[in-house]
Formats: C-alpha cells, sequence, structure tokens
C-alpha cells in the first residue's frame, strides 16, 4: 500500500486528519500510482492520469498555481502526450492545468466537458471584478482573477463515450456543485472519478457568494454513482476511497445528507413557512454529520437551506418589510436613536457576546457600523464580534466572511486611530 493510501485508509477510520491532505506534502513523490494504471496528483484540486497506448487519459487538470509542478511531476514519470483530459465542472481549481502540455508542441490535448461550461468561462469573464472580491473574501488570500481560459475542444449534452486506446469511458452530466458537473465511469476497471460531487467535507450546495447550486439533483446524481458498483472513488478533493463498500456508503451516506436537508426544507415551505422559520426549523442527521468525510468544514447545512430556497421560492424570504426595505444606515441610525446611540448598540453586542449570544451579537454590532460609520469606538467592537464568530465557526465559507468583517473594522481603526 502506497503512503497516499494508508493515509486515505486512516482518514476513513476517522484516525487521521483529513486536513494534512491540503498541506501540499503528499505531493513530494509526485505522482502516485495508487492502483494499476491510475496516477493521482494530489494537489487542492486533485488529477487523475491514465497512462494509454495512445498516451494519456486525464480526468481534471488542477490549478494554475501548480501547473507546471503537475507538468513536471508527469513528465519525471513519462514521456507519453497528454491525449485526452476531461473538466469535472469549470472551477478554476481544475481547468488551469493544461496549459503546459499545450505549449510542448505537437498534437495539442483534447479536451472535453459539458456544454454547459464555455458560458461558466464567458461568465467569468464578465464578473471578474465580484469573483475577486468574493474569492479573496471567501479564501483570505489575495486573488489574480484571470481572463484568459483554457476551453474544451469537444462538448456534449448528457452522456458521451470516450476512447482512448485501450480505456473506454462513459462521460455523465449531472447538476449539484454547479450546472456543468461531468462524472467519469470507468466500467471495466470499476473506477468511478466524481469530481466535486464528494468533497471529504459535507457537500457544498450552500455556498453564500455563488450562482445557484442544486442539493436535490446532487443527491440524485450520488444516488446513481452508489449503483454502479465502483471499487474505486477518486474525489475532487481529497483522498480515494478503496473497496465497494466504503464507495457505496460515501455515495450513499451524502445523499441521504443532502436529502434530508432538501426534503425538510421543501416540505416547510409547502406548509407555509417563512426563511427564518425554514433556517432556524432544519437540521441535518448528528449521525451523519459525524462521519468523517461529513463534517461542515466547508459549507454549511444552514447555507444549503438558504440554497434549496432560493432554488424554489426565489429571494423572497417572507418578511414583507424585506420586500422593499429602506437603506440599512437609515434603518440602524433610527434604531440608534431609539436606543441611545450607536455606542450603545456596540456595547450591547459586546454584552451579547459575553453571555455566547454570538447570532445577536452580530446583529447589534453590524447595526451600530451602519449607524455611525466612522466611529471607531463602534468598530473596534464590531471587529471583536465578528473575530468570536470566525473563531466559532467551523466552515470555510463562514469563517471567510466574519474574518473579512473583524478585518474591515480593525484596518478602519488602525488607519484612522
Amino acid at each position: 500500500m502506497t503512503e497516499l493510501l494508508d493515509y486515505a485508509d486512516r482518514v476513513w477510520r476517522g484516525e487521521a486528519d483529513p486536513g494534512f491532505f491540503h498541506t501540499g506534502r503528499l505531493r513530494k513523490d509526485g505522482l502516485h500510482e495508487i492502483a494499476e494504471g491510475v496516477w493521482m496528483w494530489p494537489a487542492f484540486g486533485n488529477v487523475y492520469l491514465f497512462p494509454t497506448a495512445e498516451g494519456l487519459f486525464c480526468f481534471d487538470t488542477g490549478e494554475q498555481r501548480t501547473a507546471k509542478d503537475l507538468f513536471n511531476a508527469t513528465r519525471a514519470r513519462t514521456d507519453a502526450p497528454l491525449h485526452t483530459a476531461v473538466y469535472s465542472h469549470g472551477h478554476l481549481d481544475h481547468t488551469r492545468g493544461v496549459v503546459p502540455f499545450d505549449a510542448e508542441g505537437g498534437r495539442r490535448p483534447t479536451v472535453i466537458a459539458h456544454e454547459n461550461l464555455p458560458a461558466r468561462f464567458r461568465r467569468y469573464a464578465a464578473t471578474a471584478g465580484y469573483n475577486t472580491v468574493i474569492n479573496e473574501r471567501q479564501f483570505q488570500v489575495p486573488v489574480r482573477w484571470p481572463q484568459n481560459h483554457r476551453y474544451p475542444d469537444v462538448t456534449y449534452r448528457d452522456t458521451t463515450t470516450v476512447q482512448v486506446g485501450e480505456l473506454d469511458v462513459l462521460l455523465r452530466h449531472g447538476r449539484g456543485e454547479t450546472d456543468d458537473a461531468t462524472i467519469a465511469w470507468l466500467p471495466e476497471r470499476r473506477i468511478l472519478c466524481c469530481g466535486d460531487f464528494f468533497i471529504w467535507a459535507s457537500p457544498n450546495p450552500g455556498n453564500p457568494q455563488k450562482v445557484q447550486r442544486y442539493a436535490g439533483e446532487w443527491a440524485r446524481n450520488l444516488r446513481w454513482m452508489a449503483s454502479l458498483g465502483a471499487e474505486l472513488l477518486l474525489p475532487g478533493h481529497g483522498v480515494p476511497v478503496v473497496g465497494a463498500d466504503r464507495v457505496r456508503a460515501a455515495l450513499t451516506d451524502t445523499a441521504e445528507f443532502l436529502e434530508t436537508l432538501h426534503d425538510q426544507t421543501l416540505e416547510a415551505m409547502n406548509a407555509g413557512a417563512t426563511l427564518d422559520e425554514v433556517i432556524h426549523g432544519v437540521t441535518a442527521p448528528a449521525e451523519l454529520l459525524a462521519k468523517p468525510y461529513l463534517k461542515p468544514s466547508y459549507d454549511e447545512p444552514e447555507f444549503v437551506v438558504r440554497n434549496v430556497w432560493r432554488l424554489y421560492g426565489g429571494w423572497y424570504d417572507g418578511n414583507p418589510a424585506h420586500l422593499k426595505p429602506a437603506p440599512r444606515e437609515d434603518l440602524s441610525r433610527e434604531l440608534a436613536a431609539l436606543t441611545g446611540g450607536a455606542d450603545r448598540l456596540a456595547e450591547h453586542a459586546k454584552d451579547l457576546l459575553a453571555a455566547g449570544q454570538h447570532r445577536l451579537a452580530g446583529h447589534f454590532a453590524q447595526l451600530a457600523a451602519d449607524a455611525e460609520p466612522k466611529n471607531l469606538h463602534v468598530h473596534a467592537i464590531r471587529a471583536e464580534v465578528f473575530a468570536a464568530l470566525e473563531a466559532a465557526s467551523t466552515s470555510t465559507m463562514a469563517k471567510g466572511i466574519y474574518a473579512w468583517a473583524a478585518r474591515e473594522s480593525r484596518t478602519l481603526v488602525d488607519e484612522e486611530g
């Protein structure tokens, strides 16, 4: 058993930290052969290479930061040309690694993707500024959102088959995290490349800063994958899952997690509940959240619920005051006037924080800052409140937004104080 597969086994058993995978240390040995004729590049977005008599078949191509490293690791293993690459979807951590192979000369690799993917790339170009901001906020690192993309050479609609040398691959479209996702099934090898349908964390159809995602369809695609009898699951993020029983459990547990959130939300909506009632009433089963591959470390069940609401119910949340709201600053100033000023609101936020009422503390800290945007005392408290909210959060998405808010206020205090 390779070092990577030994680690994967311990992660499955709950004996190793899944976060170690993303330290990059597993890449020190280059490509890992995780099965006969299957090489894995264990990156933030995983890459899988299959050598054939006609060249390499590649599922996903990784991100730009490690594209040259992927190329060098591949060339350290083989001189075979990259024949065909498939994008599991259009997110940039899966589509930026083809360029060094394009530059080799000779036959350019053929890139295959779902027909919705080119429209994603065009949308990325139209919203480059917005995507820069939200990704900096989400990941707390500087971002240079690219304007150029390696578009696919071939697209398909529902399903298609690809043959590269002796390798036969079925590609199937499914909506989940994105509307352009592709699943690859290698029936003779019993290998399933699932992209981001499985990521070693609770699935993320709830991202609060991104376009619509599809929890119900995600679950249905997972059920289809579970029916195939795969013996090796190759996810878009995290370690492989080895063994038919483990693969089936991973896929069906994740499907059940999503179905529970989706169905509870829809039931409440049909009963006339407001968004507020749905958010605070729908829960994920504790026994599923305890699984090592379903911990809410990236997305959160509450955010998934919001996106199910958005899919079926639009943006109106059931509160008539929110239909045509007053500007936030106007409302905050009125509340500050009623309660004795922005400082009073901020101090109450601090009291709530001390009492463990983190969510309420966030409301009052933001009201105070909206009422008096230049009040440094208010911003000092706001920074304290949202830093505490960040520390209490489990998910990357919540931590990023709270940290961004805290940094806004700290920066103002440091610059003006």
